[in-house]
């Protein structure tokens, strides 16, 4: 799928937004339960990230140019930093909130028009979530990932809260709600400060996954038999793009030619497994000293 065609499942998420924002504070407004109005403030967190996405992965297509010769991708970690400080700060929002019922509870009125409204939400949540989740793991798309998660979180939050009006309405201890929604907060802030770093450690150009790292070490050695090996290994991430850096040191006897078919070779097993990713290779004599000049890059891998 192209880069651009992504932005219409953030489309679909930010209508995904706005009707379960109308559904949730709909609940809430039947129900007068501050645990639905921090489910609420959640889907409010969920509309300008759903915005923020769009607007990021509408740049993250755009084609290279002369000040971004290596494309623009990694515009999607802003996008998923940004839903992480949202998320964060609607946390601190919802605990103010959660505490005060807690100390002071007042009456929740379980109605069925409310929870059926909240249920409704929480359907439209999964269905969109699972969908995005399915989309972004394909396509390599850390924003939609991200996205889908948040919904999931939300889903549960959403599951969290009906429980406890349950609750709440079988035994008649108000204060339950407070304390649910403060509960609601905590796991909002664990799922916030987990986005915030995913997306640091994606700007700073982290290593690629120990699984897509044994299946690239796999290939290169299975080249030691024909007095081919490597050095100078380096991966990294930057948004959907993966990218893979090696130096090959073949017998200094070869011709330029053999070596540069021996390079296509490897380059063609590589891809054969990692499709998507950008591979470059430097071809270098085994037996020069010179070669090994360069050997404090593997530190870096």
């Amino acid at each position: 799928m192209e880069r651009k065609n992504l932005a219409r499942y953030a489309r679909l998420s930010l209508a995904a937004s706005v009707i379960t924002l109308a559904l949730k504070f709909g609940a809430y407004w039947l129900t007068n339960s501050v645990g639905l109005l921090s489910d609420a403030i959640e889907s409010l967190v969920n509309l300008a990230a759903a915005a923020v996405m769009l607007v990021m992965l509408v740049i993250a297509a755009r084609p290279p140019d002369n000040e971004h010769a290596f494309g623009h991708d990694k515009a999607e970690f802003f996008s998923s930093g940004v839903e992480g400080a949202l998320i964060v700060v609607a946390a601190i929002g919802i605990a103010v909130t959660a505490i005060e019922r807690w100390i002071t509870p007042q009456p929740v009125d379980v109605t069925v028009p409310g929870t059926v409204a909240a249920v409704a939400a929480s359907v439209l949540n999964l269905a969109v979530a699972r969908l995005l989740m399915r989309v972004g793991t394909r396509e390599g798309s850390i924003s939609l990932q991200a996205d889908a998660q948040h919904l999931l979180t939300d889903v549960w939050t959403s599951v969290g809260v009906l429980v406890g009006l349950v609750a709440v309405a079988l035994t008649g201890w108000t204060w339950l709600d407070g304390l649910i929604a403060l509960a609601i907060a905590i796991n909002i802030v664990r799922q916030g400060v987990q986005l915030v770093r995913r997306s640091a450690l994606g700007l700073l150009d982290s290593a690629l996954s120990s699984a897509d790292q044994l299946a690239i070490t796999s290939i290169l050695d299975s080249y030691a038999a024909q007095n081919v090996t490597y050095h100078a290994l380096r991966t990294r991430q930057s948004g959907a793009r993966k990218f893979v850096t090696v130096h090959i040191l073949v017998p200094g006897s070869w011709s330029v030619q053999t070596g540069h078919n021996m390079l296509e070779k490897i380059e063609h097993d590589l891809h054969a497994i990692l499709p998507h990713f950008v591979i470059t290779t430097h071809l270098e004599p085994v037996d020069a000293p010179e070669s090994f000049a360069d050997a404090g890059l593997d530190a870096a891998s």
